[in-house]
């Protein structure tokens, strides 16, 4: 089996004395990457050192089985060794060499039984942890609420000016739709009726004033024509000069 030298924990002592572990990595550090680019100019990223890369990152636990297992000069990521032991651990669940390397950290409590915890993936040499489920769920309806309210947003701006708009086109409107409304006889009686009453309760129109001395009123119309046959040997009646002198004439300039 091909290994790496291994750094010792932080806090080592080397005369002898036990060394002290580091404390065990948060649960929540979505947002941390580590990247180690002198490892990777050195050793290449396969399946057989990936775990030795990994656990040079803030986010392995020192505690876990498999740091147990390189003690003892065991490949870590040994199933046959690692199913007989209880606690927590690490496995390799997916491997696209040399891109993309899916570690799961879980807890064993049998050969047969184990509960996952949080799943880490290396990605091009870049090691992060992937988010919790919950997380992923809260990210994604607070995204769907934000576009919702977005789009009722923008929907009651365009309802606003198709209303402004339409209290601007009502008057037109109005004045086409009385136009092609039918007449109702009923309205038009009942309107004669309220006016032929008030007419009667009203007072009736004072005379009119006489005519002054010496106006001589024009002819009516409804003198009776003279027959052409007669107009043409009789002479015209006589006009007034001052009352009726034709169309007026304009001066020409």
């Amino acid at each position: 089996m091909a290994t790496t030298p291994v750094p010792p924990p932080a806090g080592a002592n080397f005369d002898g004395n036990p060394a002290a572990l580091p404390p065990p990595p948060g649960t929540d550090m979505t947002g941390m990457c580590f990247r180690d680019q002198l490892w990777l100019n050195t050793y290449p990223l396969d399946r057989n050192l990936i775990f030795d890369y990994f656990a040079l990152s803030p986010f392995y636990d020192w505690t876990c089985n498999n740091e147990q297992l390189r003690l003892r000069s065991i490949h870590p990521l040994d199933l046959s060794h690692l199913s007989k032991m209880t606690g927590t651990e690490y496995i390799l669940s997916e491997v696209r060499e040399p891109n993309l390397f899916v570690i799961r950290k879980q807890k064993r409590e049998s050969p047969e039984r184990v509960t996952p915890m949080l799943t880490y993936y290396i990605l091009d040499g870049s090691i992060y942890q992937g988010p919790q489920l919950c997380n992923i769920f809260s990210a994604r309806i607070g995204r769907a609420l934000y576009y919702i309210s977005k789009a009722f947003t923008t929907a009651a701006s365009k309802l606003e000016k198709i209303g402004y708009v339409d209290t601007e086109n009502e008057s037109p409107n109005l004045v086409t739709k009385v136009g092609k409304e039918t007449i109702d006889v009923k309205e038009v009686k009942r309107v004669d009726l309220i006016l032929a009453s008030l007419q009667r309760k009203l007072q009736p129109a004072p005379p009119p004033p006489p005519f002054p001395e010496g106006y001589i009123p024009p002819m009516s119309a409804e003198v009776e024509k003279v027959p052409e046959t007669h107009q043409s040997g009789e002479a015209q009646a006589t006009v007034d000069p001052i009352i009726d002198q034709g169309p007026a004439k304009r001066m020409k300039f």
